[in-house]
């Protein structure tokens, strides 16, 4: 029989596991942000330790180490940002402005944290990069129109991420 039709195993056709991607730049975190990514790690240790203690399949062991890996370096490399003051467009700052016509409101944090179906983005994502720095009442250019967004509101989020 010919080698390309013999078949050892399944292990050599199973779908490769890759680490979960790190997004790129700095780690910037709220408060808030900070200590979800602390509670993140502490039950995944404690997730791990029962998958071992149980004895579980060596498959559901790995995920969960890869899931610790991922969330121990988001702990290590995390940087806090200031508590912001209010006066500009900051990660930490809930946001109401005008865009297109319409009134919107979001939260600008960091990676980990974003939410955007609860209306928390990354300070990395193109619209809250284009208002960082804002002040209210300025326009500020995005999608190629120089006056597309105008700041209506800041506000700082406490530190639980009410409002």
């Amino acid at each position: 029989m010919s080698v390309a039709f013999r078949r050892d195993g399944d292990e050599e056709h199973l779908e490769p596991k890759f680490e979960i991607p790190i997004p790129p730049g700095p780690n910037l975190v709220t408060a808030r942000g900070l200590a979800q990514i602390n509670e993140r790690v502490a039950e995944l240790e404690a997730r791990v330790a029962e998958l071992v203690a149980a004895g579980a399949e060596q498959s559901q062991v790995d995920v969960a180490k890869r899931d610790l890996r991922y969330w121990q370096t988001r702990q290590i490399t995390a940087e806090p940002v200031p508590v912001p003051r209010g006066d500009t467009v900051e990660i930490g700052t809930r946001v109401t402005f005008c865009l297109n016509g319409r009134d919107r409101s979001l939260s600008i944090t960091g990676d980990d944290e974003a939410d955007p179906a609860a209306g928390r983005i990354a300070f990395s994502a193109p619209i809250a990069r284009a208002m960082l720095g804002a002040e209210e009442g300025e326009l500020r250019p995005f999608g190629g129109n120089d006056e597309a967004i105008e700041i209506l509101e800041i506000a700082v989020v406490p530190a639980d991420g009410s409002a």
